[in-house]
């Protein structure tokens, strides 16, 4: 196939998955290029996820498998685009490739994680625990092989890795290098980042150990997370017995996030079954100013509210503070319903932040107007050029794959022009 037949994917999350396989089943070839060592996105570092709350890796095999089975899928990891120049049927796309120091003989034996010393923060799990600078992010990443974080190794004045590594796959020599790239059409899945709770001085996040993001709380409840899959609060690894959810944290908020992000709701109440399920005598309370579930989701919102240990509060959180002898957290808190302010105590708490398109951290290579907020004007965009999921929108898994899908059929309509 001629060079500028072929589709660029950008981003190898669950919409530049599924748009690459759709599009590369349908006979046209597909170039992904991910910033990260391994795909899956953000929707890898989920317990569970919408409508089925099955593991993510049971969609997301599919994906890998059909990646290795295709003759037209190429991909490229630690890769950036830096510039985009031509038109539709014709662009050049220039890549930056960041050295991964791991070749194709690696088989994921450990030797590397095992030999190196340095411990970094991982942020795979959002800083809950350490990894080393040798890793893996779980035991079903794909691409299967380690990675060396350039930013904590200490490169020849220890390598230890290459010494421990019996297949000769570790390669510290290893440089950066820039590619060009021929395409047709480009599609572009960046993804979406977590709000920075940091700025949410009143609640405490930042601060107090045991307000954490409903992302880490993903992280808590997943097996191959930091602690195995059981719910333990970080300052001291205290199972916990009772959790307040605070929606809406930072978002709503012309001061944050003006917008709603729309999962953020089904999330805290999925995670409250996470934490009856573990623990049956635990206790969940829900501070929300408005519960959010559209569609087939309203019936799993009856579902977590009719469970007599889950308190639903109407009510904005004015502040969270901490008790540092128990370290447990204090709400406060207005309880509409009821008229009146509350104040009480639990084990730990979990900020429902919202999510923030990716353009808020790094520039998209191409000339497009953004709203306010950083999402992507899909009208605004150059003619093969096409945005997909959370740069659009903040939207969950299924409809990303939904728009992805769609945005696939426009990719080859745009090649075969």
């Amino acid at each position: 196939m001629a060079e500028n037949k072929k589709v660029l994917v950008i981003g190898g999350g669950f919409s530049g998955l599924t748009a690459a396989v759709e599009t590369a089943e349908a006979g046209s070839e597909v170039i992904i290029v991910e910033k990260t060592p391994y795909f899956g996105g953000r929707v890898t570092q989920l317990n569970k996820y919408f409508p089925k709350l099955c593991p993510p890796n049971c969609g997301l095999e599919m994906n890998f498998k059909r990646i290795k089975n295709s003759s037209d899928v190429t991909f490229y990891t630690l890769a950036e685009v830096e510039k985009i120049s031509g038109q539709e049927g014709n662009f050049e796309v220039t890549v930056k490739v960041k050295p991964r120091y791991v070749n194709d003989k690696c088989v994921g034996c450990n030797a590397c994680a095992e030999a190196c010393p340095v411990e970094m923060p991982n942020e795979f799990n959002f800083g809950l625990d350490t990894t080393k600078a040798a890793y893996i992010t779980h035991n079903q990443a794909f691409p299967f092989l380690y990675a060396i974080d350039d930013r904590y190794c200490k490169g020849k004045a220890c390598a230890k890795c290459v010494a421990a590594c019996k297949y000769d796959a570790i390669d510290l020599d290893m440089k950066s290098e820039t590619i060009t790239l021929n395409v047709g059409s480009i599609i572009m899945a960046a993804g979406w980042d977590l709000y920075d709770i940091s700025k949410l001085d009143n609640l405490g996040a930042g601060k107090i150990k045991n307000v954490i993001t409903n992302m880490q709380m993903e992280r808590l409840a997943s097996p191959n997370g930091p602690t195995g899959g059981k719910i333990l609060r970080p300052s001291d690894g205290k199972e916990v017995s009772n959790i307040a959810f605070v929606q809406c944290a930072g978002s709503r908020d012309e001061n944050h996030l003006p917008y709603c992000s729309f999962i953020c709701c089904m999330a805290s109440l999925k995670q409250t079954t996470y934490l009856r399920e573990q623990y049956p005598d635990s206790k969940a309370q829900i501070f929300y100013i408005d519960i959010r579930t559209p569609g087939r989701y309203e019936q799993f919102y009856w579902k977590v509210k009719e469970d007599p240990n889950v308190t639903l509060t109407k009510g904005k959180v004015a502040r969270i503070t901490e008790d540092a002898a128990t370290g447990n957290v204090i709400v406060e808190a207005e309880d509409i319903f009821a008229g009146k302010k509350i104040k009480q105590t639990f084990d730990m708490v979990v900020l429902a932040a919202g999510m923030v398109p990716s353009t808020k951290n790094s520039k998209i290579p191409v000339d497009a107007t953004l709203t306010a907020d950083g999402f992507v004007q899909p009208a605004t965009l150059k003619k093969g050029v096409y945005a997909v999921g959370t740069l659009k929108s903040p939207v969950d898994v299924a409809k990303s794959v939904q728009d992805a899908t769609g945005v696939a059929i426009k990719s080859i309509q745009s090649v075969r022009r």
